[in-house]
């Protein structure tokens, strides 16, 4: 399950309410060999150490990614990306599993688990731009939440691309933030446009389709708090069902009746009615 933009702001808005003004008393690590490893986690874990009596001063997010800023130019980031569980506990709440646990000065308790893919680093304001997931969601693209994200923009950026959609959209060269394959997968079929469609060949009306798809979808996913496999820092499910992924797998289009097919594509997979999104 991936947090992208939707969920990720949910989480910071949730917590910048529950631990702002708050001070880290304690943390601890567990089970982050792996993650060390694979460059999920700082690899020397004494990085965290000034993170301990600092006051939290906010939290937000841009894209994907989640930015827990503490007084003494310290910082957390999250980035859940392709699986994560945040879970905020009441003092003598039941711990989860985790990797990063925060204990807070009056006795409340913040847990992170990376489930798959993604980051929980501790960093200096100094050191911030040198954070992949820092330096693509706060630093760069347009966010499609954003006041910048405006259909002459799309027109005028997106609609010159001699390329392909999915490297326009999701990934480290896109030109927009927030948005990875679930999403980009949800848009296409509510806007009935081909994975493999290059954004200059789009009609004005397709490109526009495509863009209202993309507000949609993240306008929708915001009102019901996030998608149905996503849970909040309270436990709490999401409940916005995809239009088409994976949880369209064996099953026919609403529209037309075709079945949905799963194909190859930039690097992974995407479902789509071969009727209703013809190439």
């Amino acid at each position: 399950m991936s947090v992208e933009l939707p969920e990720a702001r949910i989480l910071a808005e949730q917590l910048d309410q529950a631990i702002t003004g708050k001070i880290i008393k304690e943390y601890d690590l567990k089970d982050v060999e792996r993650m060390i490893k694979v460059g999920f986690l700082n690899k020397d874990l004494s990085e965290f150490k000034p993170i301990k009596d600092k006051k939290v001063l906010g939290v937000t997010s841009r894209g994907n990614t989640i930015r827990v800023h503490l007084d003494g130019e310290m910082n957390i980031l999250i980035g859940p990306e392709y699986g994560g569980v945040l879970s905020y506990l009441e003092k003598g709440g039941k711990v989860p599993k985790y990797h990063l646990k925060l204990v807070f000065d009056d006795g409340s308790i913040l847990t992170t688990r990376i489930t798959s893919m993604g980051i929980v680093y501790a960093v200096a304001d100094d050191r911030l731009t040198e954070s992949y997931l820092y330096n693509r969601d706060f630093m760069g693209g347009i966010s499609p939440d954003e006041p910048d994200f405006t259909w002459a923009w799309f027109k005028e950026t997106i609609g010159a691309e001699n390329r392909q959609l999915k490297p326009l959209l999701v990934g480290k060269d896109a030109h927009i933030i927030g948005v990875s394959n679930a999403t980009f997968q949800d848009v296409l079929y509510r806007a009935k446009i081909h994975p493999k469609r290059r954004a200059s060949d789009l009609s004005e009306d397709e490109l526009h389709a495509l863009y209202d798809a993309i507000k949609t979808v993240v306008t929708e996913r915001l009102g019901k708090l996030g998608k149905a496999e996503f849970t909040d820092i309270y436990g709490v499910q999401g409940g916005y069902v995809a239009a088409m992924g994976p949880n369209m797998k064996d099953q026919k289009c609403p529209r037309c009746g075709t079945e949905i097919e799963k194909r190859a594509h930039g690097g992974g997979s995407v479902y789509l009615c071969p009727s209703c999104q013809r190439e």
